[in-house]
């Protein structure tokens, strides 16, 4: 290794060890509660993260607990976090681990790869933080410190994880490879910020090719995010002190969630056409009115989904089905839902409440 790799080593950990934030999932040695933490914190910010933990670690404090929790109550533990693809792929690990591996963690990275859910992040993450062994990790904060350092040009993203893979391993410890990884992620979230990073205060400024040059404001190149309004017309119904709810489909957006149902505004229809032509296709049904309730918004990686709500009265309810349920509004909240179908109930219940 160079001199300026080991000094730079240096400053990072020994800033990392004064600095660092306390955080409910450093203040473990358990592989399990580790891996929970690298799960959530994937496309979500610390600061939310930390509530969901506390919750999940107290419903589910050890791999066996997941492993025999059905699926549905994994997903409404979960629910706001998003990305639900991340908690059953988590859920079916708990099961292999369980029959497998006799509840624990395998600390071989081969072993770590094959289950569901552990790709090069997490495999990484669990690897060097709960078992010590020197993996490198790359996520959005390490990319952007690292590009910085080497004043790589370009977008933050996979096109630039060759040279800054080559960079990590030459400069990750045989021991201490957690602390480093996560050093590095500190320093991205707390000083080398996306938007105003804080170079005056950084502990590694002087091994940062973007800072001698005075360009690390424009690097990584900034890109410019797109949001798309996505409208849907919701329908409410009403059988006595009972809603109806549906089952999405296993696979795909939002596979195995509940919600009221409905569907995509199309171009040229009014909320109330859209929603009509929904409850046919869906529900096979045809209503007779149908009274807005509310309007809610909710957003959804890069779109902005806007839900128009309204309380529809059928002329003959549908047939019974598997995937749907009549139920009071004080058990819908036991059901995993999307945020926006999540923020209908809450309204419903404010409203009944009243």
């Amino acid at each position: 290794m160079k001199p300026e790799q080991t000094l730079f080593r240096r400053d990072l950990i020994n800033w990392y060890q004064k600095h660092a934030r306390r955080l409910p999932w450093r203040q473990t040695r358990d592989p399990y509660k580790i891996w929970v933490s690298e799960v959530m914190l994937q496309q979500t910010t610390v600061n939310a993260v930390i509530p969901y933990y506390g919750k999940w670690i107290k419903i589910f404090p050890t791999i066996e607990t997941v492993a025999g929790a059905p699926v549905q109550k994994i997903l409404k533990v979960w629910q706001g976090l998003g990305y639900y693809q991340r908690a059953k792929n988590f859920h079916k690990a708990a099961q292999i681990i369980c029959t497998q591996y006799r509840g624990q963690l395998p600390r071989d990275p081969e072993k770590l790869r094959t289950l569901p859910g552990f790709g090069p992040y997490t495999t990484g993450a669990v690897a060097s933080i709960a078992f010590d062994l020197p993996y490198t990790i790359i996520d959005a904060n390490v990319r952007r410190v690292v590009m910085r350092l080497l004043a790589l040009d370009g977008y933050a993203d996979t096109s630039q994880d060759q040279r800054i893979e080559e960079f990590l391993q030459k400069s990750i410890p045989r021991k201490n490879a957690g602390t480093f990884n996560q050093a590095l992620m500190e320093l991205g979230a707390l000083i080398c910020r996306n938007r105003g990073p804080l170079c005056l205060l950084c502990p590694v400024k002087n091994h940062c090719a973007a800072y001698q040059k005075g360009i690390q404001e424009i690097i990584p190149k900034p890109k410019k995010k797109i949001i798309q309004d996505l409208d849907v017309a919701i329908g409410i119904l009403q059988r006595g002190d009972k809603y109806l709810i549906q089952k999405r489909p296993s696979k795909g957006l939002l596979a195995d969630l509940w919600e009221f149902p409905g569907g995509k505004i199309e171009k040229g229809e009014t909320p109330q056409e859209a929603l009509k032509r929904e409850l046919k296709e869906e529900l096979d049904i045809d209503i007779t009115t149908s009274r807005h309730l509310m309007n809610v918004q909710h957003f959804y990686t890069q779109f902005r989904v806007n839900l128009y709500v309204f309380h529809c009265r059928p002329k003959s309810y549908p047939h019974h089905h598997a995937s749907r349920k009549w139920l009071p509004i004080n058990k819908l909240t036991e059901y995993p839902m999307p945020s926006g179908s999540a923020k209908i109930v809450a309204r419903l219940q404010k409203n009944i409440d009243k």
